[in-house]
């Protein structure tokens, strides 16, 4: 989804995820390097075309904001990576988390405890 963008409009949705609705101005003053006010318009204007983005009118003037919830871009952007890099088994994917667990809290252990039991009283019912 978000993955078959071009960089550069990549990196504006990513901008939007990251402060949330957001002006051109805005945007711009978050870009690594400067492009012109009608440049970020024109990319947005692409963006909304595709459905990446919604506009909405504001006293501040035109806000841009991501329409696709971030818990879905979330989901589709992981399902790349373990269809990528992990030959699409989650399992896998999981095992290379784990591996990480010396920069996990207890309670973040603890938490993935609880959503493995959560995934396996789903697939019983």
């Amino acid at each position: 989804m978000l993955s078959s963008l071009p960089p550069r409009e990549r990196e504006i949705v990513d901008i939007l995820y990251e402060r949330g609705a957001a002006t051109v101005t805005e945007i711009g003053e978050s870009l690594p390097d400067h492009l012109s006010g009608s440049a970020i318009r024109a990319m947005l204007k692409r963006l909304e075309a595709k459905g990446f983005v919604a506009r909405e009118a504001s006293e501040r003037g035109f806000v841009y904001a991501p329409s696709v919830s971030d818990k879905t871009a979330r989901k589709s952007a992981l399902s790349q990576v373990v269809r990528v890099f992990f030959n699409g088994s989650a399992p896998s994917a999981a095992a290379a988390l784990l591996g990480m667990q010396d920069g996990m809290s207890h309670s973040e252990l603890d938490e993935l405890e609880k959503m493995i039991a959560k995934a396996r009283e789903g697939r019983d019912q």
